[in-house]
């Protein structure tokens, strides 16, 4: 049997490689690491995004709200705001379409920062906070689907939490 010849993309297209799981900061909104799951699927990126309140700056439509960056863990939040670029209606895995504002902000990856349409919405549910559709790394990156963290994993402040153990009382 012989083996399929290997595709020589990487060498060619001289663009940085990623993985499908990566950390990134966005400076703008004040979040200095959050894992993303870069998925080819999705066209637009979303950012987990709670407690939402619009607001008037300088007569332009802008909205504060706040980020989990962590996944899993509720404690800490980022409170960010972002001029609202647009509302646009989105349509989630599940076929559901929903109306959400959409942000304009930097995001960092591997060295490289460029500006990002993210969707705000509630990703409580979602196995990661924020989500990179390939509109945001088309023409800037290469997707390595079986690999991750491509950028290594940043310094987390870990809580070591004492489970205290309860005592029979005899």
């Amino acid at each position: 049997m012989t083996r399929p010849q290997q595709n020589n993309t990487r060498k060619k297209s001289g663009l940085p490689v990623i993985g499908w799981r990566e950390w990134v900061k966005l400076p703008d909104l004040g979040v200095t690491s959050i894992k993303v799951k870069v998925d080819t699927g999705a066209r637009s990126s979303s950012l987990h995004a709670y407690d939402l309140h619009e607001f008037e700056r300088d007569s332009e439509k802008w909205i504060r709200f706040k980020v989990h960056p962590v996944q899993r863990e509720t404690d800490e939040f980022v409170v960010a705001e972002a001029k609202i670029f647009e509302f646009r209606s989105v349509r989630s895995s599940s076929g559901k379409a929903t109306l959400r504002p959409v942000i304009v902000t930097n995001i960092e990856l591997l060295g490289v920062t460029w500006l990002v349409e993210l969707t705000l919405a509630n990703r409580d549910e979602m196995g990661f906070r924020m989500l990179l559709g390939r509109e945001a790394f088309r023409q800037r990156f290469l997707v390595d689907s079986g690999k991750s963290y491509y950028g290594g994993k940043p310094m987390l402040k870990r809580r070591t939490r004492s489970k205290k153990k309860k005592r029979r009382q005899k």
